[in-house]
């Protein structure tokens, strides 16, 4: 993402806590893109001192795997002013609620709007530590703020780099509409086995996404929707997301999988410990089972990943992980959180 805006000619300051990736970037000033999208962006800054980064812009792309947004939301707490606008790339699930109850509790009084969006807007792999290959760029992802009403600005904002960004109702539905829950998870433990003897050496989707392993997702993705629908949200399922994203016909999840160009050459991890398993589990998993939990809707094959993710890793995902108590609506009701999420920011 920090290539491609500065390859469009934005200025870009990329910040990053590891000195080893920013000492990189600072040798060479640039990232450089191969793909459907090439080219040299060569940025404004890279650094390790997020004040710094922050400072003088008025977009903050938190473009990270979600388990680092509990850590960044608490350094920015310290450092946002008014103005700026924090969006989630992506949210996964319940990430900017997440990032609003930290802002709470660290009493932050800049006028600070928080979005997320759906997914990432990239399908894209690092290659080296200073460029990395876009496979393909969505049609459309859907990014909301909140709360809602405060989307139409941000939109404004960020369609002059990014017009595939559209509206989306409010982060109850961005958050649930987040099939990264369905197929990163699902597909990383189902083929657990696959990935340690060949090392990932196989097509992900193509591949480990057989008519089985789509049926199991088709079942995670049905307790999805229907949290979703305790909320009062419509919910794409990740057939129609898929179509709505990548144009992928197919009268199952199997079929559109199939269907999708952009999967193509996508090959699987190479060990367990990734962010399909370590990020997708606790920021997006459990925040679905934990609101269905406490909205009485039943999600036991939710239940099942997260209880498998935790076996693999020796450690509770479901302690680590976006509960209601860390989304801050621990106890509400559903008109409640819908107004949080609609009404107001806090």
């Amino acid at each position: 993402m920090a290539g491609h805006l500065a390859l469009m000619g934005f200025r870009v300051n990329l910040w990053n806590r590891s000195p080893a990736r920013v000492e990189h970037l600072q040798m060479r000033g640039a990232i450089e893109l191969e793909g459907v999208i090439t080219g040299e962006g060569r940025l404004e800054m890279a650094t390790t001192n997020l004040k710094d980064a922050v400072s003088d812009v008025d977009i903050i792309m938190v473009a990270i795997p979600a388990n680092g947004h509990r850590d960044v939301a608490t350094a920015l707490a310290d450092v946002v002013h008014d103005g700026q606008t924090v969006i989630l790339n992506p949210g996964r699930t319940g990430g900017a609620l997440e990032v609003r109850n930290i802002f709470v509790k660290k009493a932050v009084t800049a006028d600070v709007t928080l979005a997320e969006a759906q997914t990432f807007l990239y399908t894209s792999r690092h290659t080296e530590p200073t460029s990395a290959h876009v496979f393909d760029i969505k049609n459309e992802v859907a990014l909301a703020a909140l709360p809602a009403y405060r989307t139409p600005e941000v939109l404004k904002a960020v369609r002059v780099a990014f017009p595939q960004f559209i509206p989306g109702d409010n982060v109850l539905k961005t958050g649930l509409d987040n099939v990264g829950a369905i197929f990163h998870p699902g597909v990383t433990i189902l083929n657990a086995a696959r990935i340690e003897s060949t090392h990932g050496d196989f097509q992900y989707y193509l591949e480990g996404i057989t008519p089985s392993v789509a049926a199991i997702l088709e079942t995670t993705d049905r307790e999805r929707v229907a949290v979703a629908a305790a909320l009062g949200i419509h919910a794409h399922t990740a057939r129609e997301w898929l179509y709505l994203a990548y144009n992928s016909p197919g009268r199952d999840l199997y079929q559109a999988v199939q269907s999708t160009p952009g999967y193509k050459g996508i090959t699987a991890p190479s060990h367990l410990n990734h962010r399909y398993i370590l990020e997708d589990v606790p920021m997006s998993l459990v925040p679905i089972a934990s609101i269905g939990e406490m909205l009485g809707v039943p999600v036991p094959t939710i239940r099942v990943m997260i209880h498998l993710a935790s076996l693999i890793h020796g450690r509770d995902f479901w302690k680590e992980g976006r509960t209601v108590e860390r989304l801050g609506i621990k106890g509400m009701s559903v008109k409640d959180i819908r107004f949080l999420a609609v009404g107001a920011g806090t």
